[in-house]
């Protein structure tokens, strides 16, 4: 079983910056990835940015260039760096793990990010 803790949620201006942050703990060596999902009140959940074992990295089209996934491994711990923020990048944040032998995925609370104008 994997535990993931968010933090660095919060209100922002357009044009700022913000930094997640997900913890996990309980059994780290089942993990095959870890990324961000995000949901905005009236849409489905959208994978914003995933970082697997191997380093290779994947983004959401919306956030290229502008968001940053990074893992600190001796930590446990991946982060989320949220550059140029804009209105529509507000949403709830949710740190995300697949899992090794099993379909489930390790999920985080979620961290609310609003941007405002």
């Amino acid at each position: 079983q994997v535990q993931l803790v968010e933090s660095g949620g919060g209100l922002v201006q357009a044009g700022g910056s913000l930094r997640l942050s997900c913890a996990a703990s309980g059994s780290i060596s089942s993990i095959v990835a870890m990324g961000w999902y995000r949901q905005a009140p009236g849409k489905q959940r959208e994978l914003v940015a995933i970082m697997h074992n191997s380093g290779s990295t994947n983004y959401a089209d919306s956030v290229k260039g502008r968001f940053t996934i990074s893992r600190d491994n001796a930590k446990n711990t991946v982060y989320l760096q949220m550059n140029s923020l804009k209105r529509e990048d507000t949403a709830v944040y949710y740190c995300n793990a697949p899992l090794r032998w099993t379909p489930n995925n390790a999920w985080g609370q979620g961290t609310q990010v609003t941007v405002s104008s």
